[in-house]
């Protein structure tokens, strides 16, 4: 057999993995808008289809539906919100309003969200002493994303069978360092790494 079809193999499964795509629930076609120019349009963004995220800042169920307050963020090529870090770039504010009882107990602040829904103005609100013109979603998809578990690495070349279903923490195939995961950070399936084993005693 030719050395170079293990590679080859190798490398289409690593494509494949790395592959994303978007929930079945979140996809379809929608308006380029961020929350931002919703804001500054006021009604004029009123009945554009978006697809929004960002990470929950509060929950709020009412008598009729929950209410999500949201600090928006990018999307990625799955839709889901961007990590929160010191340097992400935020979009603003929106509320995401939907029929029914979401419990704050799971839908806690920081978890991140992506909402499917229809424009409907603007809704105003205190923030400390601040009157805050929340652009509103009437939501009909309402996505909440496994919490993010933090991947620790260990020295290059360093192998882990458990560590994910591919490709452990040392060298990827592409040459890199990480597998796909190349600059180490977050991800969002449950990822489990072993310490290496201490040294025999002698």
């Amino acid at each position: 057999m030719s050395m170079y079809k293990p590679l080859i193999l190798a490398t289409a499964v690593a494509t494949l993995a790395a592959c994303a795509t978007v929930p079945q629930p979140l996809q379809g076609t929608f308006t380029q808008v961020n929350s931002v120019s919703a804001q500054q349009e006021g009604n004029g963004a009123s009945g554009a289809q978006v697809r929004w995220g960002g990470q929950i800042i509060d929950t709020k169920p009412g008598p009729q539906e929950t209410c999500f307050y949201v600090l928006q963020r990018p999307l990625d090529d799955q839709a889901r919100p961007v990590a929160a870090s010191s340097d992400s770039e935020t979009q603003g504010r929106f509320v995401a309003c939907r029929a029914g009882f979401y419990d704050p107990e799971v839908f806690t602040r920081g978890r991140d969200i992506t909402v499917t829904g229809v424009i409907q103005g603007t809704t105003s609100e205190k923030i400390g002493e601040y009157n805050y013109a929340y652009p509103r979603v009437q939501a009909n998809v309402v996505y909440l994303w496994p919490k993010r578990v933090a991947v620790n690495y260990y020295g290059p070349g360093y192998y882990d069978p458990f560590w994910g279903p591919y490709w452990g923490p040392g060298w990827g195939p592409w040459g890199g360092w990480g597998g796909w995961g190349g600059y180490g950070g977050y991800y969002g399936t449950r990822v489990i790494v072993r310490p290496p084993p201490p040294p025999p005693h002698r």
